[in-house]
């Protein structure tokens, strides 16, 4: 064996064979190269698209936001690219004419060992001049939201006027710049809101165009539409019997309505209905304060009414003397009937009226002016307060005149 390892050949002949076997453990021979086991497909949704152009002075419409694309190569390098994403998918419109054209969808920054699919492989795009215009906006809000009793003004918006840019079909179909606000609740004093603008064409679809600034200030003025106006009193019905009403107060004589110009400017006065057919005493009631058509609000809406009565009652006045007047000079009378020269009347008033009231307060006479001797009926008159009404026991009187002589 000794001898052997001296042997120059047998040394060589050794390290032949091991280089062999090394080698063929390191590199297994070009037949295993490139399998097809070794190749993958992968696809990737939504990929980005980039578009190069002039976005100065144009604006191009119809590249896709996104496409598919699927990639095919070495399994690890097809695997890293998609995990990346480290390359692009783009159109190059740099040379681009105004107008509508198909154009080719491109890959770049990929590996030269991947092959990609895009699609769709191809798109028709618009190619217009970019166009910049100045619009006045015009502040919206819905009038629902504003509170009964007041008045909205017209909407300030700031900055009145914003630049608009885009393509120029689109800039030349704007026919509406507006800046809406919305409010929960309802309105009842001056409120400035944020709000986006808003390009809409005639028949309000919203159009793509960039505008600057792309919110402004909406100032809705709101004020109180109202004047004050008094309170009448209107009294209905018919009181009860012996009942008559004094007075009626109000403890609140005015109101406030609130209303449109044209409404505020006919009224004069709001009104309490009484309906006295049922007080027999006084008493204090709250009634509602009753509007026309076209106020929207009242303050107060109800009043405390206080109605003063007066009790109708009735009284019998006794041994009221008949007295005697217009008799000439040259002649008598005399009273036959009554015999005893007295009537009696039956009052009927206020009772505070009748409690005080007697004989001496009524004047009961007969009028014998321009009267002959002789026997006569004649009517008994009455002179008596105000505000009571009465009834005699006997209406006439029998008169005997005779001459003085």
């Amino acid at each position: 064996m000794d001898k052997l390892m001296d042997n120059p050949w047998f040394i060589k002949g050794l390290a032949l064979v091991l280089a062999v076997l090394l080698y063929s453990s390191v590199n297994p021979g070009t037949k295993d190269v490139n399998v097809p086991l070794d190749q993958r497909t992968e696809d990737i949704k939504d990929f980005p698209v980039k578009a190069y152009y002039d976005t100065d002075n144009l604006v191009v419409t119809g590249v896709p936001n996104t496409v598919d694309v699927s990639l095919k190569g070495p399994i690890t390098v097809v695997q890293t690219a998609k995990a990346l994403r480290n390359f692009e998918v783009y159109v190059d419109l740099k040379d681009a004419k105004i107008g509508r054209q198909k154009v080719k969808l491109k890959v770049r920054d990929l590996n030269d060992r991947i092959k990609a699919t895009i699609k769709p492989e191809f798109v028709y795009v618009t190619v217009q001049e970019k166009v910049t215009r100045e619009y006045k906006v015009e502040g919206e809000f819905n009038r629902s939201q504003i509170a009964d009793g007041y008045l909205a003004g017209q909407p300030i918006v700031e900055p009145a006027r914003v630049k608009i840019t885009g393509a120029k079909s689109l800039i030349d179909q704007i026919t509406y710049v507006k800046a809406a606000i919305e409010e929960k609740e309802k309105l009842t004093e001056t409120i400035a809101r944020a709000a986006d603008v808003q390009v809409l064409d005639k028949n309000l679809n919203k159009l793509d165009v960039t505008v600057e600034p792309e919110t402004v200030k909406v100032t809705i003025p709101i004020k109180d539409n109202s004047k004050k106006v008094p309170i009448s009193i209107v009294q209905k019905g018919t009181p009860p019997k012996g009942v008559t009403i004094d007075k009626i107060e109000l403890e609140t004589r005015e109101a406030v309505i609130s209303a449109n110009d044209d409404v505020l400017k006919r009224t004069d006065s709001v009104r309490v209905e009484v309906n006295v057919s049922k007080i027999t005493d006084n008493t204090t009631l709250e009634l509602p304060v009753i509007i026309s058509n076209g106020i929207t609000k009242v303050t107060p809406q109800t009043v405390k009414v206080k109605v003063i009565v007066n009790k109708q009652e009735e009284k019998t006045v006794t041994k009221i003397p008949i007295k005697i007047k217009g008799l000439a000079s040259d002649f008598v009378a005399e009273i036959d009937y009554p015999n005893n020269q007295m009537i009696s009347i039956l009052v009927n008033g206020p009772s505070a009226v009748l409690q005080s009231l007697g004989p001496d307060d009524f004047d009961v006479y007969v009028d014998l002016s321009n009267m002959d001797e002789g026997s006569h009926n004649v009517n008994i008159q009455v002179d008596g307060p105000p505000n009571i009404d009465w009834k005699l026991n006997k209406s006439t009187a029998k008169i005997t005149i005779k001459n003085n002589a």
